[in-house]
């Protein structure tokens, strides 16, 4: 029964451990990678906003094709 107590308890002190490390090995960005990171992400949402409208531009007339648009 004790092999389970050891066993239940050692798993948050080894998230604990590791989630350390991590941080420890993090770094803040620089403001050079900080707008290269906005930057790329920004371009992401523009094209996947462009995808999305193009989409429904399609989708639209298909959908009042099928449905018969009263």
């Amino acid at each position: 029964m004790s092999e389970k107590l050891k066993e239940f308890m050692e798993i948050p002190q080894q998230f604990v451990r590791e989630g350390n490390q991590f941080v420890t090995r993090c770094t803040k960005p620089s403001k050079k990678e900080f707008i290269g990171i906005c930057r790329a992400v920004a371009i992401g949402f523009a094209v996947m906003g462009f995808i999305g409208y193009f989409v429904k531009l399609i989708h639209i007339p298909i959908n009042n094709i099928l449905v018969g648009g009263a």
